[in-house]
């Protein structure tokens, strides 16, 4: 089965159908994925930005990072499920845009980003952690992960504007 074919099962089953054919299940599943983009990257920005050195000084990463964590990883959950539901109902139609291609290579950036976090400059948070302006791999991490998550939630506007045809535009 070729990606297309399976982009148009998707869209040939009973849940693309509530979403597209409901009067309400394309904005309350829109509205879900937006409040879970507000959870997930408006409290990561913190992260980020303490990352960075610019915010809560006073406070070490871990416990900036501890504090927020679940509310980014609920947010991040709501937001892939959501996307995923969209993505059923307009299957065919995100494959061939640009934009949702452009949203998936940079949300695999920035979890390869947060991964190599992780995995490689969290191993020395001995040294950075209390520091008000972390190590240069710290801040190169917090920058890297702004940087992408304003690519996803770009392209993901974009998807919008160029996907669908609205009347009169």
């Amino acid at each position: 089965m070729t990606i297309l074919a399976f982009c148009e099962w998707l869209e040939s089953t009973s849940l693309a159908a509530l979403i597209k054919e409901s009067a309400y299940g394309f904005p309350i599943v829109v509205g879900i994925h937006i409040v879970g983009l507000v959870f997930s990257v408006g409290t990561l920005l913190w992260v980020d930005f303490r990352m960075l050195g610019w915010v809560m000084r006073g406070l070490r990463v871990s416990e900036v990072y501890r504090t927020l964590a679940p509310w980014f990883i609920v947010g991040f959950a709501t937001m892939l499920v959501s996307g995923a539901v969209l993505f059923t109902a307009f299957a065919t139609l995100a494959y061939a845009n640009v934009y949702f291609r452009l949203k998936l290579v940079a949300l695999l950036l920035a979890g390869a980003n947060a991964l190599a976090f992780h995995l490689l400059t969290q191993r020395s948070s001995v040294e950075w952690d209390a520091a008000p302006r972390p190590s240069l791999g710290v801040r190169a991490a917090g920058l890297a992960s702004l940087f992408l998550w304003t690519a996803v939630i770009l392209a993901g506007r974009m998807m919008s504007y160029t996907m669908f045809s609205f009347p009169g535009g």
